[in-house]
């Protein structure tokens, strides 16, 4: 029983708030409440990390800082920091990402300058990256947001030989380490209330960091780049099930020779980090610790690349050995080699099913326990808009399927909820989008496409969650998911 749990999927940018985009304020709370109430003891999150290009939560400015957005005014107004912010787009069911951050950034000035200083804050500036984000995000600002690898050369280069005097953007500079600092004393609180009331956090934590990046500038020698600090070859995927072109992430790629030289010392600071923001951490795109995807930076598509090896158990046993006690779980989707499979299991992590591939009307799956299945990820479709697409025949076994194993709930996503949470898999986890069975126009992101409306869906109010949760109390108890 204590193995046998459920979560929820939902991004805390897709929250309800006062201020346009899910924040760690209230609702949030509301949330973690709700989950409580439905039976659920896991939240899954997207990265928090800050947005960078398309808004993606995969292509972050850093990848230990987190994005402002997500700072509760509401909080600041309670601390006395700012006057009360009027509601803006509260009601929208998408999120403007430059509206909002103009919005957002008046008051955070304004709390800035009545901020004081005290110990916890003393205390936190003392991790290593934030001075260096801090001033990576003031150069960049300074730089109408262009990459680091197009700044003037003297701050291209501080990162290196620290020549240039800081003083004149010690102010912004300042004010960077402030907005970092409340966003982690607010994702701290907010996650202690979610794990007093037995609920525990998974982060999400792509393999790979954005060019655009302090992760990059602080660490050049550690990727593949030119003398001008562009990639010479960058990450992807070959054509797959989401595209013929394949995927073209444009990440830089790891020098992994360097990176073991070093002790991946990179990778355990990382790693050790995120430990503390969150319970379980997991590894977007696992394969490539085993091979990763290798195209030549100058080609405008995925096809051209090539499977290259990468020391994946000289990693992984450094990684234990330097933090024994940390809970990865690892994303293993796609068409792998068995190779994959074999390194997952060498350390005994979770893979992934996602039912919406792999649900079969004519039989139920006999799944490992040691597996975590899903209904669908942030990149799927939701099941409603899935299931809207399929044949007939498939739609009368699917309803013939249901009746049989009384997993009728009322609608296609309640149904497949109930599926993935009778399975034998140990973690079953459902995006909240598929419980409320919403139609895709609350899909999250479709792979390939980049800008909007990928990352901007959010929902306006808690109320059909509400009222569907003594239903899913009685489905999770019923399929020994928590205790009656």
């Amino acid at each position: 029983m204590e193995k046998r749990r459920s979560g929820v999927l939902m991004p805390v940018s897709a929250l309800p708030s006062n201020h346009g985009i899910g924040d760690f304020g209230k609702t949030a709370y509301e949330f973690v409440d709700l989950l409580k109430e439905g039976g659920f003891r896991i939240w899954q999150i997207l990265p928090l990390n800050p947005l960078g290009y398309g808004n993606s939560p995969y292509q972050p400015y850093s990848s230990k800082a987190m994005d402002d957005l997500y700072i509760s005014l509401d909080i600041l107004y309670e601390e006395g920091l700012i006057k009360k912010a009027p509601a803006y787009n509260k009601y929208s069911s998408k999120i403007e990402y430059d509206e909002l951050r103009a919005y957002k950034q008046h008051f955070l000035r304004l709390a800035f300058k009545k901020f004081v200083k005290d110990e916890e804050y003393e205390k936190f500036v003392k991790f290593d990256w934030v001075y260096n984000y801090a001033v990576f995000l003031t150069f960049k600002k300074s730089n109408r947001l262009n990459c680091w690898n197009d700044w003037p050369k003297f701050m291209k280069n501080w990162i290196i030989d620290k020549k240039l005097d800081l003083s004149l953007y010690s102010n912004d500079i300042d004010f960077e380490m402030f907005v970092q600092f409340i966003l982690y004393k607010q994702w701290i609180k907010l996650k202690k209330y979610a794990n007093d009331k037995g609920i525990e956090i998974m982060g999400d934590m792509p393999i790979y960091v954005g060019i655009d990046s302090d992760d990059v500038w602080a660490n050049q020698k550690l990727f593949l780049l030119d003398s001008k600090g562009k990639p010479t070859f960058i990450a992807g995927v070959p054509p797959d099930y989401f595209s013929e072109t394949g995927q073209r992430w444009g990440n830089p790629l790891y020098n992994w020779p360097k990176l073991k030289k070093s002790g991946f010392k990179f990778w355990i600071d990382r790693l050790d980090y995120n430990s503390k923001l969150f319970d379980i951490i997991r590894i977007d795109h696992f394969r490539a610790f085993d091979t990763y995807w290798k195209i030549p930076a100058s080609c405008d598509t995925a096809i051209e690349g090539r499977w290259v090896k990468a020391p994946g158990y000289a990693f992984f046993d450094k990684v234990f050995e330097e933090l024994p006690s940390i809970n990865i779980v690892a994303e293993d989707l796609g068409d792998l080699r068995k190779e994959v499979l074999e390194l997952r299991d060498h350390y005994n992590f979770k893979g992934m099913r996602i039912v919406q591939f792999s649900f079969d009307p004519t039989g139920m799956l006999k799944d490992n326990e040691n597996l975590i299945i899903y209904t669908g990820t942030h990149d799927n479709q939701t099941i409603r808009g899935w299931y809207s697409k399929q044949n007939k025949k498939f739609k009368l076994q699917t309803e013939e399927f249901f009746k049989e194993n009384n997993l009728n709930y009322g609608n296609i996503g309640l149904n497949m909820v109930g599926y993935t949470l009778s399975s034998n898999a140990e973690i079953a986890i459902v995006p909240l989008m598929d419980i409320l069975n919403l139609t895709d126009k609350s899909r999250l992101n479709t792979p390939g496409t980049v800008g909007n409306p990928n990352w901007q869906y959010r929902l306006t109010r808690f109320t059909g969650f509400k009222k569907l949760t003594p239903k899913l109390k009685e489905m999770n108890i019923r399929f020994q998911r928590v205790k009656k």
